[in-house]
């Protein structure tokens, strides 16, 4: 089996990043980490722009100002999500099915607080962008990340997250839809997460498949009072076998308090096993409601977490559309507080895209994705990584046939074959697999 340090420096697909021009970029990294910022200075800014607008409208199609930007795009802000790798591991390990999706659940909540202090929006990816990164996790084995702008009307992100040797899979979708509500903004989480432990099977021996849908996202107090962000409605957790439905609380106008949340872990009979309660940007605890005698316990305290944070390649091993590279100068912009050079920037990418789109329009040629591949009608999401990544025990050739997909470790060049489209990508690796089993 190749060994691990051949399968980094290996070729990917795609277009060599030394063919584009220097001037766009050095070779220091983009600081993308805005955690600590607590910026309202524009809110003047944003009172004149939202005073022409009509409650329920689409923001989608709103140029807003840069200063409620964050510093990463919509494609780097879903690895939030990720960044408690040894949570999601405890979880695999653990025997015990019940114990099991409560673990899974602890994990998915564990991420929701790393966010901006200030009311902050990521950067809205255009089409064809993509971000890759990994983790070095402690217990020496490595985390991938991918994903792509599959859709522009409705935005739409894909990605693709994989611990080989652990044979965790995870793969979603997330489509924010933007509204104005008056003194509040808010996104509609649509989409979905899909979550595998690959060696363990089901009823029906398949992988045991979590589904995890997400809380909408309120931004408050845009006409008036202070400006925050609220978490509301509801996640819904399922698996074989149980689920749980969390309700994310928002204050109301007289009553109530911020981030509050209560769910009830149950099964498919509706049988009542734990109760969780807390704040999402707080502590979070857990109920044994199976014990009269239970009282409430610590599930997860945000306070005390220590967050893993992705690596990404250096800059001048990007491509001309990998969301750090694309974004550097806005993201820059935006660290030196300059919103003039930042709407510049800002303009220029969306102006770009708006000619690319009008001649696509013009030529009658239909977008297609690089790396994600259009779902099959019995699947669960709108787009799922091109490339089949072998369900063995061979951790190796799954981390092999991970970095063929896009360049994600440093070292890793580009080739010609990722500008294919993923449709035709996948139909000739299927091609290839149907081949192989006959001579087989």
């Amino acid at each position: 089996m190749m060994p691990l340090s051949k399968l980094k420096a290996m070729s990917v697909h795609g277009s060599s990043a030394s063919s584009l021009s220097k001037d766009l970029y050095s070779d220091g990294p983009v600081d993308t980490d805005d955690l600590d910022e607590n910026d309202e200075s524009g809110q003047n800014i944003l009172l004149n722009i939202i005073s022409q607008l009509k409650p329920g409208c689409d923001l989608s199609r709103i140029t807003l100002p840069t200063f409620i930007l964050e510093k990463k795009s919509m494609l780097e802000r879903i690895t939030n999500q990720l960044q408690f790798p040894d949570l999601i591991l405890d979880a695999h390990n653990e025997k015990d099915k019940l114990q099991r999706f409560v673990k899974v659940v602890k994990w998915y909540l564990a991420g929701w607080h790393i966010a901006p202090k200030a009311v902050k929006k990521p950067l809205n990816p255009v089409l064809g962008e993509h971000f890759t990164c990994y983790w070095d996790l402690p217990n020496k084995q490595q985390a991938f990340y991918i994903a792509e702008q599959t859709s522009h009307h409705p935005p739409e992100s894909a990605y693709f997250y994989m611990i080989p040797e652990s044979r965790i899979r995870v793969d979603g979708v997330c489509i924010p839809k933007s509204r104005f509500l008056g003194n509040s903004t808010a996104a509609m989480m649509a989409g979905l997460t899909v979550l595998q432990f690959l060696d363990l099977t089901d009823s029906n021996g398949k992988p045991e498949k979590y589904t995890l849908s997400q809380p909408n996202m309120y931004a408050r107090g845009i006409l008036f009072g202070k400006m925050r962000i609220e978490l509301g409605d509801h996640m819904i957790i399922k698996s074989p076998d149980y689920e749980i439905d969390i309700d994310f609380k928002t204050k109301g106008f007289i009553s109530g308090t911020y981030d509050a949340i209560a769910g009830t872990v149950k099964d498919k009979n509706g049988k009542e096993y734990y109760e969780i309660t807390g704040k999402w940007n707080d502590v979070m605890y857990i109920k044994d409601l199976t014990d009269k005698n239970s009282r409430k316990t610590i599930l997860f305290d945000t306070h005390k977490s220590k967050v893993s944070k992705p690596k990404v390649r250096p800059l001048n091993e990007q491509g001309e559309y990998e969301s750090r590279r694309l974004w550097k100068k806005v993201i820059e912009a935006l660290a030196a507080r300059d919103h003039e050079v930042a709407t510049e920037e800002k303009y220029k990418i969306e102006s770009y895209q708006r000619e690319l789109a009008k001649k696509r329009v013009e030529d009658g040629v239909e977008f297609h994705p690089k790396l994600f591949r259009r779902a099959k009608p019995e699947e669960d999401l709108d787009y799922y990584i091109y490339r089949k990544i072998p369900n063995g025990e061979d951790y190796e050739e799954q981390i092999k046939s991970i970095l063929e997909i896009a360049p994600i470790l440093p070292g890793q060049q580009f080739t010609e074959k990722f500008a294919i489209p993923a449709h035709k990508k996948s139909q000739l690796q299927e091609k290839e697999l149907s081949k192989t089993s006959r001579l087989e």
